[in-house]
């Protein structure tokens, strides 16, 4: 709260959104993007589903990494990472850069040797491109060149955005769009499926049946025993969607046209399991230079409006996301009475009047009954034991309403459950914690006016300092 008059970001909705229910330079450019699981503590990418949808464990930290190329350059990638999938801050500045060629798409994961292995298009989109790239680190940030491998597509024109995909069965795939000579532009999704763990030797790549030619940045995840793929129609310029019982088809495209919402000349679909359960979708919107997302609580039916990513948008292209679960997070103890003072204003703690969470100066000289009313039960959350919920002395919980931050009874219901939960994430301060809207990803608790509310960040430092606090002893 540097300036206390900033105008807060605050959308028209009124109730969380689970309570209701030239890029290409005028032709064609690919992106892959990366079923993001490859979780240090869990499952591989591709075999997603309920085993991801819980906030990180004490003392745990979820992690998500993207490797884009720039607007200015596909000559090199630059490394940036998250922990709420929204705000993306950079690691490192041009973290790899291929011994020849270009570096475009790439899509990273982590294999079972414990190495992150990233392949990418390896020719800019005017060009021909028969080759795909592979380079491999021990750490996400220092890379080095394995090999470009030749695609055996005969009369092949262009293969472009590959993207892992590791199966319930342990394979190792890739998917990637190709065209041939006789119509450079008309791409048809194949696979790829790794013959040796090293993952130097490769099968013959095989056409997915059913999603058919003139589609491109095929984006695939499996929940259960169905394969969903997202894949950009290159007539239309929607995404569309399809759905089979076997990786190779046949699909069926169950959804065209603007059935989501999120508009035309959109590509590079991208998803990822949050840590609330939610969908969320990347991809980029290259007729207007911005990068979306866009998240589903009903398992692709229906989607939240397109939002731009902060920070990154209009900078980063063509990125792939991989999500994580690292040590190293947050572990603050619960069923414990904690005062929490701002990181930024640090005389100015959280504090209840007249139901409503605000942030005034509280000192050792304040009245019983404010230092009372500063003074909270933390408790394991109310949606989702890994996040956190707030008691006051009444026993009512803190909860957003209007994202006005307040304590309100518990009437039992999901819907409060959710807005009554937090994922606790790293502050900006040493000690401090930031809590994220658990039924909001990317909304945070923040002070404005020296009030609590549950806004969206905008990737800025102010932000991250307004939303970070310091759990201490009662006051």
């Amino acid at each position: 709260m540097n300036t206390p008059d900033r105008p807060a970001a605050v959308p028209n909705d009124t109730r969380s959104p689970n309570s209701l229910t030239p890029s290409r330079r005028g032709v064609l450019r690919a992106m892959a993007a990366l079923p993001a699981s490859a979780v240090l503590l869990g499952a591989l990418p591709g075999t997603l589903g309920s085993a991801l949808a819980a906030a990180p464990p004490r003392g745990s930290a979820t992690r998500y990494t993207i490797m884009p190329f720039l607007n200015s350059t596909d000559a090199t990638v630059n490394v940036y990472e998250s922990d709420d999938a929204t705000d993306f801050r950079l690691v490192k500045a041009s973290a790899y850069t291929p011994p020849a060629n270009r570096i475009r798409d790439a899509s990273i994961f982590r294999h079972s040797d414990g190495y992150y292995y990233v392949t990418y298009t390896t020719h800019t989109w005017q060009d021909t491109s028969t080759t795909i790239g592979f380079a491999r680190s021990s750490d996400r940030v220092n890379w080095t060149f394995l090999y470009d491998y030749t695609v055996p597509i005969a009369n092949l024109s262009r293969a472009w955005a590959p993207e892992w995909f590791v199966d319930s069965d342990g394979s190792v795939n890739i998917i990637l769009s190709c065209s041939t000579t006789n119509d450079q532009w008309i791409f048809t999704p194949y696979r790829l499926r790794a013959t040796n763990s090293a993952l130097t030797a490769w099968s013959s790549p095989v056409a997915l049946s059913g999603i058919g030619a003139n589609h491109i940045d095929t984006f695939i995840v499996k929940l259960g025993s169905t394969y969903h793929a997202f894949t950009k129609n290159e007539t239309t310029k929607y995404i569309e969607y399809a759905t089979a019982t076997a990786l190779n088809g046949p699909y069926t495209i169950r959804r065209t046209g603007n059935w989501a919402g999120w508009g035309s000349t959109r590509e590079g679909a991208a998803l990822i399991q949050l840590d609330n359960g939610a969908w969320r979708i990347f991809f980029d919107g290259y007729g207007d230079g911005s990068y979306y997302y866009s998240d589903s609580y009903d398992t692709f039916t229906t989607w939240s409006a397109p939002k731009r990513l902060p920070s990154i948008s209009g900078t980063a292209r063509h990125f792939t996301v991989l999500k994580e679960t690292v040590s190293g997070g947050v572990n603050l103890p619960a069923n414990v009475s904690r005062s929490l003072r701002s990181a930024n204003y640090t005389t100015r703690y959280w504090q209840e009047q007249s139901a409503l969470l605000n942030l005034p100066v509280v000192s050792s000289t304040s009245s019983a009954a404010e230092k009372q009313a500063a003074t909270f039960t933390v408790v394991p959350g109310l949606a989702d034991a890994g996040g956190y919920s707030f008691r006051n002395a009444a026993g009512n919980y803190l909860r957003h309403w209007d994202f006005r931050a307040r304590f309100d009874t518990n009437d039992g219901s999901s819907t409060f459950a959710r807005d009554a939960t937090y994922i606790a994430r790293t502050g900006t301060a040493s000690g401090s914690v930031r809590f994220e809207s658990y039924n909001y990803p990317g909304y945070y608790l923040r002070h404005y006016s020296y009030q609590l509310r549950v806004d969206p960040t905008d990737g800025s430092d102010v932000f991250r300092q307004d939303s970070s606090f310091v759990p201490a002893n009662p006051l």
